[in-house]
């Protein structure tokens, strides 16, 4: 049963391959993004660790411990918010690159988790895990002044973590943050903290009534930190790129997702970094021409966190049911997620921002049990039909999907690693998706264990 434009309406939308990327398709890549299609969770980071077997370093390039990746090994659950997936395979380095706000105890919260589940990592003598000298520091105050605006009455809430990543990168573009090659230099740690605390703390009360913050219990906190940090610290950007001269394989770990961009996303429900794949080459000093494919992740539904615009989100009994069977809730804060329908035109704007040329697919065992499968294919705005993605939350407000629905498969799909064993309406799914979105698919995840996975043969032969 298809609801608004039917199937043969649809061919008009597909977007056949460029030259370029049938010539990238004959060609081993030696660097890779990836990153999140849609509003993040979707799943990368059994993804980065499921691919990281083919990369010697995986290289995190923007956001905080504001973003979570789950991997779930033989059962096993690991949850890392700021340390790369890629640590957890043997030989593979994890780097945090300059475009990260770094929480200096939680990232060695975060280490002695690593080091509990007998990891290398844990050990800045393996040198196997690396941290910017340039990446900025998260301070007390950043914290203090997030939540006082996000619990402040009469402000929009836009729902962050409120552990101070937006008002860290404020202060990078004000040019006024700390460095963490600055934490290291005490003279000057204590000079930035006693000038922050004075001006943060009358703003913080002259705003929102707040508490002051004690410089100097700030500065014997952080000197502690900076001493256990310092041994991780390298110029990561002279590290990634020699190793590219090497011949190195490098993979950039996106976090958040594409949607949730600073400056392509739902703004102003976005976050503070840039996560699409340009935040790769600003937030890791590798240059745009190095990079030699991106690879997005997305579910085979759409989820979000938070407040913010959700086209096609399911307010009935199938959305439950989607996040009981998904586990769809924050890695990071535990909070529901929202559950939707798949947005091909959201996915085909991630796609075209981003120069997407795979798709991960994610959660389609999830599914399992939808005897329908809406798949919203365009917009009507204002009476008139259109795949554009607006600008302007009222433009997101003003949608109304269009719809066509497919017939669910209705069997188990859980753990299935070989394409030909999916049924045949789930393989017709993949077609469709692949279709509509412009990228080809090259792995589906079918599950949340490692092993849980197909990877399609033309996407492995070219890692």
């Amino acid at each position: 049963m298809n609801h608004g434009r039917g199937l043969s309406c649809l061919t008009a939308h597909s977007h056949p391959k460029s030259f370029r990327s049938t010539l990238l398709s004959t060609q081993k890549r030696k660097s890779a993004v990836i990153l999140g299609a849609q509003w993040g969770d979707e799943g990368k980071g059994k993804i980065v660790d499921v691919l990281s077997e083919k990369f010697d370093i995986v290289a995190r390039y923007a956001g905080g411990h504001n973003a979570g990746h789950t991997v779930i090994i033989h059962g096993k659950k690991i949850v890392l918010q700021l340390i790369p997936c890629g640590v957890l395979r043997p030989g593979c380095k994890g780097v945090i690159g300059n475009g990260v706000v770094l929480d200096p105890a939680a990232f060695l919260n975060e280490v002695k988790k690593l080091q509990d589940a007998g990891l290398p990592a844990h050990d800045p003598k393996a040198g196997q895990l690396f941290v910017s000298n340039r990446a900025q520091v998260i301070l007390p105050y950043h914290r203090m002044i997030e939540l006082a605006a996000e619990t402040a009455p009469g402000r929009q809430t836009i729902g962050t973590t409120r552990r101070g990543i937006g008002p860290a990168y404020e202060d990078k573009v004000h040019r006024n943050g700390l460095r963490v090659v600055d934490l290291l230099n005490s003279s000057l740690l204590r000079t930035h903290i006693n000038n922050a605390c004075h001006e943060k703390n009358t703003i913080a009360h002259a705003l929102f009534g707040t508490e002051p913050l004690d410089p100097k219990q700030m500065y014997e906190d952080y000197s502690r930190l900076a001493e256990q940090i310092a041994p991780f610290v390298t110029d990561t950007e002279y590290l990634l790129n020699k190793a590219l001269d090497a011949g190195q394989n490098i993979m950039f770990e996106g976090a958040q997702g594409a949607l949730l961009d600073i400056d392509h996303g739902t703004y102003p429900f976005v976050t503070s970094s840039s996560s699409t794949a340009g935040g790769a080459v600003t937030g890791t000093g590798v240059g745009p021409t190095r990079i030699d494919t991106v690879i997005g992740v997305t579910k085979a539904y759409v989820t979000r966190v938070g407040e913010g615009p959700f086209p096609t989100e399911i307010s009935d009994a199938t959305g439950e049911l989607l996040r009981a069977r998904g586990q769809e809730y924050g890695a990071v804060t535990g909070r529901p997620r929202r559950c939707g329908w798949l947005d091909i035109p959201l996915l085909r704007y991630s796609n075209a921002i981003n120069g997407t040329e795979w798709l991960v697919v994610t959660k389609m065992d999830v599914m399992d049990e939808c005897a329908e499968i809406p798949v919203c294919t365009g917009y009507k705005i204002d009476g008139k039909v259109t795949d554009i993605i607006p600008a302007d939350i009222r433009g997101f407000e003003s949608i109304v999907p269009v719809y066509t629905t497919l017939k669910g498969w209705m069997t188990s799909t859980e753990g299935i690693t070989e394409y030909d064993k999916l049924p045949q309406l789930a393989k017709d799914y993949m077609d469709f998706v692949q279709d509509q979105s412009g990228a080809k698919i090259g792995v589906i995840s079918t599950g949340p264990d490692r092993v849980q996975t197909i990877n399609l043969p033309e996407f492995e032969a070219l890692l």
